[in-house]
């Protein structure tokens, strides 16, 4: 089984061929492309602490992801279209143009771009150690970096003598925004991420990874976000450590020092499991700081296009609140298509 550190795979449900039409960016032509199809069904079990009214514990979603990708005036094109909760209607969209030598340019409106695609890279057997943990976090757990976020974003890719460059850059807030509209009030920002392994560094089973980025919170004051990860694979075990630092720009405001580290085992061709810790410095202005403590045990069996996934996640002194605790415990089944 392959550990995996982010997402989740969904295998091809089928591919057709059909005509595109170019339309106003090229001329009235038609043009073939590939389409795929791939999907999964996932049902979960999900308890949390004792001071959670929980209600009913079963839940279920369903993901659907259609690419396309053909030639249009000489450039390869592609485009991604993921429901990634069908009963909620979240969904996330890409539209990429592969320059060839030049690299890859696209318009990202939620896959993940630049330094968002490293926030985490820990190694784990299914879901993060801080999935499902409560956290007053606006983009979810604290201390994760990611300055240009996913949504109204430009992204470009290079790989360079095995480096891959991964930037992007936004104007105005991070919103979805539809033809012919504009985002809310935002300062824009702008984030990158390299990657790369040790193949020739003389470090076989080596991966590692750098970033940083700038949001701008208003005229003046900047956010700063700043990550480096690496994870190294021997046979069948892969160890990560991973430390990121947010330096909030506006006067007062609370910075954040991360420290994250996991092992994950590959047990055989279908069972995985790992383990995993991570500490959040809240670094307070005007209050003694406080170091929210996290650790997560996950464990995933595979057969065929079914896989099973649980996950025991708890923290204490959460969102750097002491004593404040929470803990989450999840069982999903998922039927990949």
């Amino acid at each position: 089984m392959k550990t995996i550190t982010k997402g989740k795979n969904m295998n091809n449900f089928k591919k057709v061929g059909l005509t595109a039409l170019a339309g106003s960016l090229a001329a009235i032509s038609a043009n073939a492309a590939e389409m795929s199809v791939s999907g999964a069904s996932v049902l979960t079990y999900t308890s949390g602490d004792g001071s959670e009214v929980t209600g009913n514990p079963y839940g279920m979603k369903t993901n659907l992801s259609f690419t396309a990708s053909g030639e249009v005036n000489g450039y390869n094109v592609s485009y991604m279209q993921t429901s990634k909760d069908q009963f909620a209607g979240m969904t996330s969209a890409r539209l990429s143009i592969d320059m060839g030598d030049m690299g890859t340019l696209a318009f990202d409106q939620g896959s993940g771009s630049g330094l968002g695609t490293i926030d985490d890279k820990t190694p784990t057997a299914a879901e993060e150690i801080w999935d499902g943990i409560d956290t007053d976090g606006t983009n979810g757990p604290y201390g994760l970096v990611g300055a240009a976020g996913a949504s109204g974003t430009w992204n470009y890719i290079k790989t360079i003598s095995g480096v891959t460059f991964n930037g992007a850059a936004r104007k105005g807030s991070g919103a979805k925004t539809a033809d012919g509209g504009f985002s809310g009030a935002g300062q824009g920002a702008w984030d990158f991420a390299l990657t790369g392994s040790g193949d020739d560094m003389g470090a076989p089973g080596l991966a590692w990874g750098i970033g940083y980025g700038e949001k701008d919170i208003n005229a003046a004051a900047t956010d700063e976000h700043m990550t480096v990860f690496a994870n190294y694979t021997a046979g069948m075990a892969t160890f990560g450590y991973q430390v990121s630092t947010i330096e909030v720009g506006a006067i007062g405001g609370t910075d954040y020092d991360t420290d994250a580290w996991g092992i994950a085992i590959n047990v055989n061709d279908n069972l995985s499991v790992s383990y995993g810790e991570r500490d959040v410095e809240f670094k307070k202005a005007s209050a003694a700081n406080v170091t929210e403590n996290g650790s997560g045990v996950a464990v995933a069996y595979t057969m065929g296009s079914i896989k099973i996934a649980g996950n025991m996640n708890e923290v204490a002194d959460n969102d750097g609140t002491a004593a404040s605790n929470d803990e989450m415990t999840e069982i999903a089944v998922s039927f990949a298509f």
